[in-house]
């Protein structure tokens, strides 16, 4: 994690210099930021599945992921003030230099198992080791890092795929309302770009939010014997139908008001995906969960491109944004209605340690 952060922070704070020494060198930037960033959410899931037991878990993936969502936020809203009065240049020397600050006090103060840590209590470590997590982990880990992980037997099993896609689609909607809805807000609403910045940066701080209530309620689920597959495929679901619905909402929105209103809607009920999917990794096999997040990452990673570049085609050839949200609904509506057939909160038996 240390390495993943200290070397995206390196191509964020390299990339204008990059940009202007020539095409190449801008990519080569760019490459690298990807293949840092790469690393970030499968170690936060593998460091989750450690330090925290099933009824903790969702909780922590969803304040995690806050600090994910509120990125996007601050991103959004302080970018073009960066740019205008530090230049092009601004954001990407303030972003960086954070970056480093950051691994600072993560090299500091955090550590990969709760027994390797220096800063955690005697007290705080019993009921760790207590719950069997980390002693079942470690074990199933030992027993399974002699060799390659067994990726025909992981991609064999529905579970996997029910994952996979839940990644795919989960990324493809992230990313296509990250990287469009400014410039969706300027066309059809005519609102200022800095405006829509503003108008895109408040969904993603609901989606810290909810993302941290759906974690509390899926934890308290659990806590009171509803059964841990019926727990995720509820969170999924509204993590699916939820923004599928708003979406479609979006595209009859009158004003950039209740647009905005539909896209925070939209955002904020994707928060519970972080419930479903995302915690469902340690679930099903917690000694390969930055294996799988790996593999389904790959997934998100291909949908995200996919769905980036197709909406320009997709509003260049039928000449509607529109289309392309209804497009996106109709997509989570089946990795949604996949996931409920499919999915299952029980550990997965991968290998003969397992």
């Amino acid at each position: 994690m240390a390495w993943g952060v200290a070397l995206w922070s390196m191509a964020t704070l390299l990339t204008p210099w990059a940009a202007e020494a020539s095409l190449w060198a801008l990519l080569a930037m760019r490459m690298l930021l990807g293949i840092a960033e790469g690393v970030a959410l499968p170690c936060m899931n593998n460091m989750i599945a450690r330090w925290f037991p099933p009824t903790e878990r969702s909780r922590a993936v969803g304040l995690a992921m806050a600090g994910f969502q509120l990125g996007s936020a601050i991103g959004l809203t302080f970018s073009p003030i960066l740019m205008s009065q530090g230049g092009l240049f601004g954001p990407f020397v303030i972003f960086g230099l954070s970056g480093f600050l950051w691994v600072l006090v993560w090299v500091s103060a955090t550590s990969s198992t709760p027994e390797h840590s220096r800063q955690i209590s005697i007290h705080e470590l019993r009921y760790i080791q207590n719950k069997g997590q980390i002693h079942n982990i470690v074990e199933g880990k030992s027993k399974s890092s002699k060799g390659i992980p067994p990726f025909r037997r992981l991609l064999s099993k529905l579970p996997t795929w029910s994952i996979i896609v839940a990644n795919a689609m989960h990324s493809w909607g992230f990313f296509v309302i990250l990287s469009w809805m400014p410039i969706y807000f300027k066309t059809i609403y005519h609102v200022d770009l800095r405006q829509a910045a503003w108008f895109s940066a408040v969904p993603w701080s609901m989606m810290a939010l909810t993302g941290y209530f759906a974690g509390v309620l899926s934890d308290m689920m659990i806590q009171r014997g509803i059964s841990v597959t019926l727990t995720r495929k509820v969170m999924q679901s509204v993590g699916f139908f939820g923004p599928g619905f708003a979406l479609i909402g979006l595209t009859t929105a009158p004003s950039p008001s209740i647009a905005s209103a539909w896209l925070t809607l939209a955002v904020g009920l994707k928060a519970f995906s972080h419930c479903g999917f995302l915690v469902n990794l340690q679930e099903i096999a917690p000694q390969y969960s930055g294996v799988l997040h790996g593999i389904s990452n790959t997934a998100g990673t291909l949908a995200a491109i996919i769905g980036t570049v197709g909406a320009g085609f997709f509003v260049e050839l039928v000449g509607s944004f529109k289309g392309f949200l209804v497009l996106t609904s109709v997509l989570y509506f089946s990795a949604a209605v996949f996931w409920n057939v499919f999915s299952t909160g029980e550990r997965v038996k991968f290998d003969d340690s397992t």
